[in-house]
């Protein structure tokens, strides 16, 4: 019987991969992803045998896993960010149950919202959320109300996927949703292409965030009524002054 590997990459380069990640990787017989992640680590990796698929195909990876490690290989299934924040650690595991295989390890890795926030310079010194606006997996009831806790109750939040082709208007419909509890000149900003060839950074308001050209590449940073910035850098204070 083999063993299987969840595998957080990281936001994109092999400098932003743990040392555990990389060990898991190089321990593997075959390595299984979406493409777009295979292919950040293909030249990094190069006597490994891939199989990647494209999206939405998540639990036929899953399924591959389970039938190669019954047939002993070793696996590493590789998605980007942290295994276990909106990556495979979950589908692989309840595939995992259902089968009644039980040698799997999570690899952590450096999730977006830690990965941009160091960018950015320190927006997330104090409570944060982390929202996904993709309604694919989640109805947009859920995510507006989740949108509307986190501004009423003054959290920094840190929205992942917040447009596609299909959803261009989400993150100005998700600003009109939290603009009842923050102000407009609250401190914000994003991140484009964390750790990867392009990358860019923009600090702004909240008032001009919404009209900011955002695709699926971006990881936006919106503060609380703490937020400040300075020397271009976002600064969040680790506690409430007064």
């Amino acid at each position: 019987m083999g063993k299987i590997y969840v595998v957080g990459l990281g936001p994109g380069d092999e400098n932003n991969m743990t040392f555990h990640a990389d060990e898991a990787v190089k321990s593997s017989d075959i390595v299984i992803g979406y493409k777009v992640y295979i292919d950040l680590i293909k030249d990094i990796y190069p006597d490994k045998e891939y199989i990647e698929s494209g999206m939405r195909q998540e639990i036929d990876r899953c399924e591959t896993c389970i039938k190669l490690a019954e047939e002993g290989k070793t696996v590493s299934l590789v998605c980007s960010g942290d295994a276990g924040i909106y990556g495979m650690a979950s589908p692989l595991l309840e595939t995992a149950e259902k089968h009644g295989f039980s040698d799997v390890e999570i690899v952590p890795g450096i999730t977006a919202a830690s990965a941009g926030a160091a960018i950015l310079g320190a927006p997330l010194s104090h409570d944060f959320c982390v929202i996904s606006l993709s309604d694919l997996l989640t109805p947009w009831e859920v995510i507006e109300n989740r949108l509307i806790c986190a501004a009423k109750g003054d959290f920094c939040i840190v929205l992942y996927n917040p447009s596609s082709k299909k959803r261009q208007d989400y993150l100005k419909k998700a600003c009109n949703i939290m603009s009842t509890y923050i102000a407009p000149d609250t401190a914000c900003g994003y991140v484009r292409n964390i750790a990867r060839d392009g990358m860019e950074k923009k600090l702004c308001t909240f008032k001009e965030l919404s009209d900011e050209q955002i695709d699926m590449f971006v990881t936006v940073f919106i503060g609380n009524s703490q937020t400040k910035t300075e020397n271009n850098r976002l600064i969040t204070p680790r506690g409430y002054k007064g």
